[in-house]
């Protein structure tokens, strides 16, 4: 970005025509005198901006009382670029020299003495590039912490948004930071700086506020990471600060109506993703598992993790996930975004992050696993009714009438077929609509292109060599070979683009034939022209065909059981959003007014980090008193549909 930031300013500007201060006389040195008028030195733009540039402060001396004589600021048409709306301060700060520019403190003097201090600190670029760039995103892009520090001190607008094309995600050439200074700072990695914006005592930068695209700086720091370590080590931690800055802001102000807007995490972008959603539909592998796994042991700030370990012996320890966004009872879940977005990067490896595979093993064992064999003798003994039906078909035109219990049973078989056949229906336009077929799978590895391109282009040549010339009836002395002739004419030849196209696909499977060389009107220019092909499609692309199945086979080995895993889940969520909406609540049974309440229980074995203290536990062993439900219950499903095993349980009876 600062190379970017640098193209208009590798050396002075030049003289603008149009700019109505070119008429001036540049002096470097002034007359200190103010009651000397009319002799005082006298600036131009381009003179001011020259000495912004090389940072000589010592020439400007004078300039205020320029500015007072004339009745002039520095935020004035005359002291500014027409161009992009460049004023005297960005130009300065885009010039550091070892992150200092004297220039700076004098023209925010100045502007303090003229009255247009708030002007000139929140002076933004106008150009569709840059727009909207004030003098602190330069600041924190140039990462003065300083001079940061300073344009807080006097005013500076820490909620400006850089609206520039520049600054858009889809940019081609830019850079996306959110807009807003406090993304800036956290996706450049200064904690300093973003410690001091939320907490400097001039004007706190508001966290919860969005850029133009409903972005916080948290989902800034999702979009900004990758999955290699350094990045996201850096990216984890500062999440992390802007979580404890907001909790620590939070309980200083005290503030009820801040508490009532909800966690800073919640917050949607216009796509309807919070920070959490936005991980798993980008594949941020390693950030996801950090904002999953999140624990803090602090007691100020352990509410704001995501697991809370429960008890721990030796290796094994138990803890409690928060599920909150990641489970099915809520619209666009983490898991649904994983399980059903088809270009979601990362998918099976994402499925392996507690606490979503634990999640996924309890609903395929409390339920799924049920609902998938029952479905299965479903369709098997739809199939049975189907084939028995279309066995017992009647001879004949329908209508048929029913004349026996015979007839009865098949009328039955035959609604039975036509129901499940429209409802199979029904499921394949759904499946089709939730994922639409992409035409861009054929084209994966280009071996379609390379034998359809050879296949026409070859039958065209063919088509063009061959000859359509007139019979010699001279040479037919009998009538068997007129009629042999006559019959010949019949069939489809070369010259058909359709008919060659057909025999010349026969040649890239070896069964071509090449008794019809004799129409070629050259055959030497045909036989070089036919050996070519056979090369590049029958010896070449097919065993190149041969070499890419061979590679994908070896591929898909090597990952069958995490794409069985990716398969499986897509089935137990499919089989859920069969259920009814009241059946699918009711299997969700959530204890209310209890502190496990949207908590989920995971017990897991960490053999790399295990402890030989058990010192950490906040409670006993659950396994010792009796533990909360299960997140996902069917017991009251069972107890409905056997009265006697519910009357046996109430009576104490095994």
């Amino acid at each position: 970005m600062s190379r970017a930031l640098r193209f208009n300013e590798a050396s002075p500007p030049t003289m603008d025509d149009h700019s109505t201060a070119s008429r001036f006389a540049t002096n470097d040195f002034v007359d200190k005198d103010p009651t000397n008028n009319g002799t005082a030195g006298e600036f131009t733009k381009e003179q001011v901006f020259n000495e912004a540039f090389e940072g000589n402060a010592a020439r400007l001396h004078g300039l205020l009382h320029y500015l007072q004589h004339n009745n002039m600021r520095l935020t004035s048409p005359e002291f500014k670029d027409k161009t992009n709306g460049k004023t005297a301060l960005l130009k300065a700060l885009l010039n550091l020299k070892n992150g200092q520019n004297d220039t700076i403190d004098v023209f925010l003097d100045i502007a303090e003495k003229t009255g247009d201090l708030k002007n000139l600190i929140n002076a933004e670029f106008t150009d569709k590039f840059y727009k909207g760039q004030t003098p602190l995103h330069v600041a924190i892009e140039r990462r003065s912490f300083r001079y940061v520090e300073l344009l807080l001190t006097k005013g500076a607008d820490v909620q400006a948004k850089a609206t520039g094309e520049f600054f858009q995600h889809n940019a081609k050439q830019g850079f996306y930071f959110g807009e807003l200074p406090l993304s800036l700072a956290a996706c450049t990695n200064q904690p300093r700086i973003v410690t001091l914006l939320m907490l400097n005592p001039h004007r706190r930068a508001e966290v919860r506020d969005q850029d133009s695209q409903g972005n916080t700086v948290l989902h800034i720091l999702v979009i900004t990471a990758d999955n290699t370590e350094g990045n996201t080590k850096k990216i984890t931690e500062m999440y992390d600060r802007v979580l404890f800055l907001h909790n620590k802001l939070k309980k200083e102000t005290q503030n009820s109506q801040e508490a009532g807007r909800g966690k800073l995490e919640e917050i949607q972008n216009n796509r309807g993703l919070t920070p959490l959603k936005l991980a798993a539909k980008l594949g941020r592998i390693q950030l996801l598992r950090h904002m999953l796994q999140r624990e803090f042991k602090d007691e100020e700030t352990r509410h704001l993790s995501r697991r809370f370990t429960e008890w721990v012996y030796g290796p094994v320890h138990c803890s409690l996930y928060d599920i909150s966004s990641v489970d099915t009872n809520e619209s666009n879940s983490v898991l649904e975004i994983i399980v059903f977005g088809r270009d979601v990067p990362n998918r099976p490896e994402m499925l392996e992050i507690e606490p979503l595979r634990s999640l996924l093993e309890e609903k395929w064992d409390m339920f799924a696993s049920k609902l998938f064999l029952l479905n299965f003798l479903v369709y098997l003994m739809y199939l049975i009714i189907f084939t028995t039906v279309a066995l017992h078909r009647k001879d004949g035109q329908p209508p048929f009438p029913v004349e026996g219990p015979v007839d009865c049973l098949r009328c039955v078989g035959e609604m039975v077929s036509v129901v499940g056949a429209l409802k199979f229906f029904y499921q394949s336009i759904t499946f089709f609509q939730r994922n639409r077929p992409n035409l861009q799978a054929l084209f994966t590895d280009g071996f379609s292109d390379i034998l359809f391109v050879f296949l026409f282009g070859f039958s065209a040549a063919v088509v063009a060599l061959m000859s359509s010339r007139p019979l010699n009836q001279s040479n037919l002395t009998d009538a068997s070979a007129v009629q042999g002739q006559s019959s010949d004419a019949d069939k489809p030849k070369f010259s058909n683009l359709r008919f060659t196209v057909l025999e010349m696909f026969k040649f890239t499977i070896g069964m071509g034939d090449l008794q019809f060389t004799d129409q070629a009107e050259y055959k030497e220019v045909f036989y070089v022209l036919l050996i070519c092909y056979i090369v590049l499609t029958y010896i070449l692309a097919l065993n190149m065909l041969i070499a890419l199945m061979g590679n994908t086979v070896e591929r898909i080995s090597s990952q069958s059981e995490i794409i069985w895993n990716l398969q499986r889940a897509f089935t137990i969520l499919d089989l859920e959003r069969s259920l009814p909406t009241c059946l699918r609540k009711k299997l969700q049974v959530r204890r209310e007014h209890d502190e496990y309440q949207g908590l989920f229980r995971v017990e897991e074995r960490d053999w790399k980090q295990w402890r030989s203290d058990l010192g950490v536990q906040r409670k006993e062993d659950p396994l010792l008193y009796n533990p909360p439900e299960s997140h996902w219950n069917v017991e009251w499903f069972l107890d409905r549909m056997n009265p006697r095993r519910r009357l046996s349980q109430q009576a104490g009876i095994p």
